[in-house]
């Protein structure tokens, strides 16, 4: 499945569950809502700033900062894809989680 980021996209095998996710009701699947995916998962990616399309998962950098955002709000991981080429981002995205 084709999944977009605001600098390109990743074309990876995904779960229902994350096909879910990654649906907001534009018709189109987003990257961001998905969460880190096994680089396995990814065939292939799309730079735009390289306007060219790669054999392989792009680089995924993540940090896990488990830092209180909001009350009872965790940022428990957030990172980034990025273009082996030239550096630039494919997605980013953040995991959070609700505490009681």
């Amino acid at each position: 499945m084709k999944l977009k980021g605001s600098g390109g996209s990743v074309i990876a095998e995904v779960t229902d569950e994350q096909a879910k996710k990654a649906d907001l009701g534009v018709g189109e699947l987003f990257l961001a809502p998905v969460g880190r995916l096994d680089e396995q998962k990814i065939s292939k990616y799309y730079c735009k700033n390289c306007d060219a399309e790669f054999e392989k998962s792009p680089k995924i950098e993540y940090e896990n900062p488990n830092e209180e955002v909001a009350p009872g709000m965790i940022l428990k991981e957030k990172g980034r894809y990025t273009c082996h080429q030239c550096s630039s981002m494919i997605g980013e995205y953040r995991e959070f989680l609700k505490q009681e």
